[in-house]
C-alpha cells in the first residue's frame, strides 16, 4: 500500500487533532446553547403571550427568586441531597447484597426476585405516608427508607444481570480448582458484575433524588425541596415553586454525574468498559 493510502493510526474514520477537540468542545456548547434558546424562546412566550403566573412564570422572575431565596434554597438542598445519599448508600448496599445471596442459593432468588420486581411497582404516593406514619414526621427516617427502596430495585436487577454472566472458561477453571461457593463468587462473580454494579449504581443515582424529593411532599418535615416547592405553590407564591424546582433539577443532575463519573472510574480500564 503507498504511503498516500495508509489509514489514520486510530483506525476507521478516527477524529484526531482539532477534530477531536472541536468535537469535544460541541458536546458541551450545543446543550448549553439550546437552553439558552429555549429560555429566551420561554421569556418571550410568557411576556408576549401575557401567561398567568400560575400558568407558567417568567424565567426572570424565577431568576429573582434564586437570588432573593439563595441562603433558603441551599438550605434545602442540603437537606434533600443528604436524604437521597443516605438513601442511595443504603439501598446500593442492600441491592448488591440481595443479588450476591440470590446469585449463591436459586432459592433465595426465587423468593428474593418477585418481591424486589414488586416492589418496583409500588408507588411513592402511597408508600411516604405509611412510614411517616411508622416512624413518625419529626425524623428523615422515612424519606431515606423511601428512597431505599427506590434504589434497590434497578441495582439488585443489575447486579443479578452481572453476577450470571460467567464465562465458561471461568466456571470450568473453578469447577477444576475445586472452588468453594464463597471463592466461586468472590474470584469470578464478583469481579465480572462490577461494570453491571456500577451501570445499577449510575441508574440509581437520579432516582434517588426524585425519590427524595417526591417523599417530602407528604407531611414530616418542612426542610426539604419538595416541602418548600409544595408550601410556596399553596400560597401562590408560583415563582418561588419554580426557583425550588429548578435547584430540584441541580441536584438531579450531580447526582447523575457523580454516578456516571464512578462508573466510568472503575469500568474506563476493564475490557469492554461495562455491560
Amino acid at each position: 500500500m503507498s504511503a498516500g493510502h495508509e489509514p489514520a493510526a486510530g483506525g476507521v474514520g478516527a477524529v484526531t487533532g482539532p477534530g477531536r477537540r472541536f468535537r469535544g468542545v460541541s458536546v458541551v456548547v450545543a446543550p448549553v446553547l439550546f437552553g439558552i434558546a429555549v429560555l429566551v424562546v420561554w421569556q418571550l412566550v410568557v411576556t408576549v403571550g401575557g401567561l398567568p403566573a400560575f400558568l407558567l412564570p417568567a424565567p426572570t422572575a424565577i431568576a429573582e427568586q434564586i437570588g432573593a431565596q439563595l441562603p433558603v434554597i441551599l438550605e434545602t438542598t442540603l437537606v434533600t441531597g443528604g436524604n437521597a445519599l443516605v438513601g442511595l448508600v443504603l439501598g446500593f448496599a442492600l441491592g448488591v447484597l440481595l443479588a450476591i445471596l440470590a446469585a449463591g442459593v436459586r432459592v433465595v432468588a426465587d423468593l428474593l426476585t418477585p418481591v424486589v420486581l414488586a416492589a418496583s411497582a409500588i408507588p411513592i404516593v402511597a408508600l411516604a405516608p405509611v412510614f411517616t406514619t411508622m416512624f413518625g414526621s419529626t425524623t428523615e427516617i422515612p424519606r431515606r427508607l423511601v428512597v431505599t427502596v427506590v434504589v434497590v430495585v434497578p441495582v439488585y436487577v443489575s447486579t443479578a444481570r452481572g453476577l450470571r454472566q460467567v464465562r465458561p472458561v471461568h466456571d470450568q477453571l473453578m469447577i477444576a480448582l475445586a472452588a468453594t461457593r464463597r471463592q466461586y463468587t468472590r474470584f469470578v462473580r464478583l469481579p465480572g458484575a462490577v461494570p453491571y454494579v456500577m451501570t445499577g449504581l449510575r441508574l440509581a443515582a437520579p432516582a434517588a433524588v426524585i425519590a427524595a424529593i417526591v417523599a417530602e411532599y407528604f407531611g414530616g418535615l418542612q426542610n426539604g425541596l419538595g416541602s418548600r416547592i409544595s408550601s410556596a405553590a399553596a400560597n401562590t407564591a408560583y415563582a418561588r415553586a419554580w426557583a425550588f424546582v429548578a435547584a430540584s433539577i441541580v441536584l438531579g443532575l450531580l447526582f447523575f454525574l457523580a454516578g456516571l463519573l464512578a462508573e466510568r472510574l472503575v469500568t474506563r480500564n476493564r475490557p469492554g468498559g461495562g455491560p
